[in-house]
């Protein structure tokens, strides 16, 4: 009976426990990362303006992220590879800094590995990255 007891009080402490503070100082955030769904160039666009956002408000995948008031505070990037041509490719943020002027962004690409089997399909990989700053923004 003491163990049931000790049991249910371990349960109890652990299920009231602290939870987990969301770092609300980053200085970034990925919103989504897709193998599909991109444009057919490679491009990197930065979105700063209201009206530019609105596309983003009604992508399906990202309603729930990119609310209205955001744009005052944050901007966004899209980082689109363009058209591939088998599974398995994509791009990523590796870092991103700060300075006193502007933000840096490290991208990353990345393939299918040598001997991975990949699907002999087209494939239109993309990310979308909020910035939480209105500061210039530097792709490299």
């Amino acid at each position: 009976m003491k163990k049931v007891i000790s049991v249910l009080a371990v349960f109890v402490l652990v299920s009231c426990g602290a939870k987990k503070a969301v770092n609300s100082s980053a200085l970034y955030e990925v919103l989504t990362t897709q193998s599909d769904g991109g444009g057919n160039i490679k491009f990197f666009e930065i979105l700063t303006e209201p009206n530019e956002i609105k596309m983003l408000e009604n992508d399906p995948l990202l309603a729930s992220k990119v609310k209205e008031g955001d744009t005052n505070t944050s901007n966004y990037v899209i980082l689109n590879m363009g058209e591939k041509n088998t599974s398995g490719y994509s791009i990523a943020v590796e870092k991103v800094e700060e300075t006193d002027k502007n933000i840096i962004i490290t991208v990353k690409e990345s393939g299918p590995s040598p001997d991975a089997m990949v699907m002999q399909v087209i494939s239109y990989p993309y990310t979308v990255v909020k910035i939480h700053s209105k500061k210039e923004i530097i792709i490299k």
